[in-house]
């Protein structure tokens, strides 16, 4: 069975909505970030699924595609993994390698867990992620955070959601103050 893991950019205070400038996907205003980057490209090559809800799929298609001179390689890595979109109003995704998922979100993760492959990736997309943590389909947790504090905005897990013991897999802390933690449910 693939591993599904949740990979978010996140506050030291838990905000995973980007409502001030705390995150810049293309770098952090001058710090060394190719530390950060090494360590996405790693996770990257052990995924060959993207997964995203309608919001975030339209934010990325908007932005990635349009890079021409994009450095980090993750233009590169969008263009070609398997992107599922859940969407009941998205007809043509407009993407390559782009398929519209619009059956019942969970169900359709747990068909792909099944499916042989590589890891399966959900960033951004928060309500798509609150129903899949609630479903207990994660199996991994993959945070990079970032020294911060947003003070408001949409939290990784859902109100009144526990967990009550996470198993810690790794920490690592970079060069620009941002550290992953890597998180399996216990």
């Amino acid at each position: 069975m693939r591993t599904f893991a949740i990979t978010q950019n996140i506050t030291v205070d838990g905000s995973v909505e980007m409502i001030t400038d705390w995150f810049d996907p293309q770098g952090q205003a001058g710090a060394d970030m190719s530390d950060v980057l090494e360590e996405s490209h790693r996770q990257d090559d052990r995924a060959d699924a993207l997964l995203l809800g309608r919001r975030t799929f339209e934010d990325f298609r908007g932005y990635w595609p349009l890079q021409t001179d994009d450095a980090t390689g993750i233009t590169a890595y969008l263009d070609r993994v398997a992107k599922y979109v859940v969407s009941s109003t998205l007809t043509d995704p407009g993407w390559q390698n782009s398929t519209v998922l619009r059956g019942d979100p969970v169900e359709e993760v747990r068909r792909l867990k099944e499916e042989s492959g590589k890891d399966i990736v959900l960033t951004g997309s928060i309500t798509l992620a609150h129903a899949l943590i609630t479903a207990g389909l994660v199996d991994e947790y993959r945070l990079f955070v970032y020294p911060a504090v947003q003070g408001r905005g949409r939290r990784l897990f859902p109100e009144k959601y526990e967990v009550p013991r996470l198993r810690l897999l790794e920490s690592r802390a970079f060069r620009s103050g941002i550290t992953l933690q890597r998180y399996a449910p216990a």
